[in-house]
């Protein structure tokens, strides 16, 4: 598909992502032109101010010599960081897209009215991207932390508690009941750390730190599949780098 402009091009195919290899680096493709055939593509404002082109195809199509694709995960090893974040939102904004072609009010179609606005074109109903708020924790107790290995995780890593938060629910009390379902365990002195887009598919994960309180540690078997407390000494395998987790756990680890 050719266009009136240079601009970048984010193409997924699922969670894969089409990147351009340019000499020894990876990055978005970017043209007047798609690098692959696509049907349709929408604009998107960055928070840098750039406006890009987000498409999906239906299939991992063949692509030019100088193109991969790669899971939008494994892409934050090849990317610079801020580029990845962009490609992040970009995902975020596809799965919106796929995701509400169809009023959920009335089920006719919906349009495009603005670049993360569609509207009915029957009743008028506006739909925006949502964002799930999700909280994450770690827990210390004396020198220790709490690890756990999540049935949905991908891999054999240990990583922190975490949990979607409710509606009524302060983040705090989030934190608490999620501790407390999952693992039996108490806690105290809950202090924000940080948070971090997580586009698989719309997050926003909220870290927090907390103190073991009391209780005896009981996982919860239809979410965890693992989890004890660990010293600096002898840590399990941990989450890669790009999550926020890591980003909580290397903190502990230096402090």
């Amino acid at each position: 598909m050719i266009t009136d402009k240079q601009t970048d091009w984010f193409i997924f195919y699922k969670d894969q992502l089409v990147l351009h290899k340019d000499e020894e680096h990876y990055l978005i493709p970017s043209g007047a032109e798609a690098p692959i055939g696509i049907d349709s593509f929408f604009e998107a404002d960055m928070p840098d101010g750039s406006v890009v082109r987000i498409a999906a195809v239906n299939e991992a199509a063949s692509l030019p010599g100088s193109c991969i694709w790669i899971g939008l995960r494994a892409s934050y090893d090849l990317l610079d960081e801020a580029v990845y974040h962009r490609a992040g939102k970009a995902f975020e904004l596809c799965h919106w897209d796929l995701h509400s072609r169809f009023c959920p009010a009335c089920g006719n179609p919906t349009a495009h009215k603005a670049p993360i606005m569609k509207q009915c074109t029957a009743c008028g109903y506006q739909i925006f991207p949502a964002v799930s708020p999700a909280v994450i924790v770690l827990i210390r107790k004396g020198e220790e932390l709490l690890l756990v290995h999540a049935r949905n995780f991908r891999g054999t890593f240990y990583g922190l508690v975490a949990g979607f938060l409710e509606t009524g629910e302060t983040l705090e009390q989030c934190v608490a009941r999620e501790v407390l379902e999952e693992t039996g365990l108490t806690i105290q002195n809950i202090t924000y750390f940080g948070n971090q887009p997580w586009p698989f598919p719309s997050q926003l994960m909220i870290g927090f730190f907390a103190d073991y309180a009391g209780g005896e540690l009981k996982l919860q078997d239809e979410e965890l599949s693992a989890g004890a407390f660990f010293t600096k000494a002898n840590l399990p395998e941990l989450p890669r780098k790009l999550s926020l987790a890591r980003k909580m756990i290397d903190h502990w680890i230096e402090t």
